[in-house]
């Protein structure tokens, strides 16, 4: 117990002394940065700079005549930007003597190359009549409607849209009837049946055998 008190009396009166010490290492890494924000070509102050300590929620404007001040600590990197000029780094050095350092930073201008831009004279009224004339108005919702529900687009997507089920079941089994009917012996040949060859040519004039993968006829594109 006694050697317990001894250990917490040692550390009471070491604590202060580290305590101390640690808050004099702070103070001397704490540097008052100050300085000039300028322009390289023409060292102009740059109003309105945005002075930031990188990696910390910290930092400052130049005012109008580009002077700027700011609280960092050494070996802190601070990083310069402003609209129109390229942005920079600076690193605070960590064996400053004291603690102020100050600078003049200058900002170079960050060349910008926009699109070029033509410019023409006001249309004559013969010219704004003339294109207005031309100008193709989109169609309404009623006039696309009424586009794709003509007879030529109708026969494309009748002759192109597949069976639905009750098609397919009703073919399967009218192949399959008159296939039973003629089971054990052979079909007839219809190439000499005129009612076949009747029928055949009312097909061909109805542009039953035409190529179904045809190119469709014009349709309105703007029927979303």
């Amino acid at each position: 117990m006694k050697k317990i008190i001894k250990y917490f009396l040692v550390a009471i009166i070491l604590l202060p002394v580290a305590a101390k010490a640690q808050f004099e290492g702070f103070k001397d890494s704490v540097v008052q940065l100050y300085g000039v924000v300028m322009t390289a070509d023409s060292l102009q102050a740059v109003p309105a700079v945005s002075i930031m300590v990188q990696g910390q929620n910290r930092g400052t404007l130049s005012n109008e005549q580009g002077v700027f001040s700011i609280v960092v600590l050494k070996g802190d990197v601070i990083q310069f930007s402003s609209i129109g000029f390229k942005p920079k780094t600076v690193i605070v050095p960590k064996n400053i003597p004291g603690n102020q350092y100050s600078i003049i930073q200058l900002m170079v201008t960050d060349t910008v190359y926009l699109a070029a831009t033509i410019i023409k004279q006001r249309p004559s009224r013969e010219q704004f009549e003339r294109d207005f004339l031309n100008t193709k108005v989109p169609d309404d919702e009623l006039e696309i409607a009424r586009k794709n529900n003509n007879a030529s687009k109708r026969q494309y997507i009748a002759a192109n849209l597949p069976r639905d089920g009750k098609e397919a079941v009703s073919q399967y089994l009218s192949h399959e009837a008159t296939k039973l009917s003629y089971s054990g012996q052979i079909p007839p040949q219809n190439i000499l049946n005129p009612f076949a060859w009747a029928e055949f040519i009312k097909s061909w004039k109805r542009g039953d055998f035409k190529n179904k993968t045809a190119t469709p006829p014009p349709v309105d594109t703007n029927n979303n």
